[in-house]
């Protein structure tokens, strides 16, 4: 009874030994320049968009207590709902149509075929252009004139359209120039593709089952988790769109004072938002667009991942 008693004595009364906290701050001051660039560079700049998002502030004076007022006046623009829209066009049309492709490049690359290597190599690397450097290209790619592009469909005899100057071709320009990134989610896809088992193909072979039947029932299911991945990825990549918009358009402003290339299709929201922040100097109204935006993403992740159980099949299921 006494010895437990000193034992109890000499036990810290935080519960741990001095190795114990040794360790622990040790772990602490080696994790320390993670946690204060965390702080500085992420959960400061949070909320501190959250407040200026109720002020009124342009860089050069304090900023000024204004409530809801800048909510209010998005609501009220009209550049907000054009952005937007051009913004859902092409996370809702233009992921599916690239998540489709990638598929159709994973399951060619997973073929057993001489030089196979080759071909995935030639597939991924357009992906790892600098987007800078592919929008430069794709420019001249899609020039109505001389572009690769219009000589192609002008030697088939199609219409040549002037895809960045007519506003009902500019979007389908985007979708082009992601199509030709697609390799890096073609790569993920094929991953998850040398991972099926091979005996559920040999099995619904002997079933009778025709490669149309097998893809469907089998290859698709077996990478919903990832097509799930991918979607959500994909969705937030399209919510962010920048770097293709500014050079397809030229970084020019239009006749309404926007950057957002011919009749504005090309303002997305996140266009929209920079130039709120840095050339109208409207930070306190860009803070309020950031956060209806990380609204949006985050209730479009939440709807995704809520009704993914219908159909998301993992392992053991």
């Amino acid at each position: 009874m006494r010895v437990s008693t000193a034992a109890n004595q000499r036990k810290p009364v935080s519960g741990w030994s001095r190795k114990e906290r040794h360790y622990v701050y040790l772990g602490l001051a080696f994790a320390s320049p993670w946690i204060i660039g965390f702080l500085a560079f992420t959960v400061y700049p949070f909320f501190g968009s959250l407040y200026l998002s109720l002020t009124e502030y342009d860089l050069f004076s304090p900023p000024q207590w204004v409530g809801l007022q800048n909510y209010e006046l998005i609501l009220a623009d009209d550049r907000f709902y054009k952005s937007l829209g051009n913004t859902f066009f092409m996370a809702f049309i233009s992921v599916p149509i690239t998540l489709a492709v990638s598929l159709l490049i994973a399951v060619m690359l997973n073929f057993k075929v001489k030089g196979i290597n080759y071909y995935r190599t030639i597939f991924y690397l357009p992906s790892v252009i600098p987007i800078v450097a592919s929008a430069l290209l794709w420019t001249w790619m899609l020039n109505p004139d001389f572009g690769l592009v219009n000589m192609a469909l002008r030697t088939l005899g199609l219409t040549d359209p002037a895809w960045l100057l007519d506003p009902r071709y500019t979007k389908p320009s985007l979708i082009l120039m992601s199509l030709w990134g697609s390799g890096a989610g073609a790569l993920i896809f094929l991953a998850a593709l040398q991972g099926v088992p091979r005996q559920y193909y040999e099995a619904a072979q002997v079933d009778g089952a025709n490669w149309w039947y097998r893809f469907w029932k089998i290859t698709v299911p077996a990478l919903s988790p990832i097509i799930l991945f991918q979607l959500i990825m994909g969705l937030i990549g399209a919510f962010q769109i920048f770097t293709e918009s500014y050079i397809l358009a030229g970084g020019k402003v239009d006749g309404s004072g926007s950057l957002g290339g011919p009749e504005q299709s090309l303002l997305f929201y996140a266009v929209n938002l920079y130039q709120e922040a840095f050339v109208f100097l409207k930070m306190g109204y860009a803070s309020a667009l950031a956060w209806i935006l990380f609204i949006i993403v985050l209730l479009i992740t939440f709807i995704l991942l809520k009704t993914s159980g219908r159909w998301v099949y993992y392992g053991g299921e």
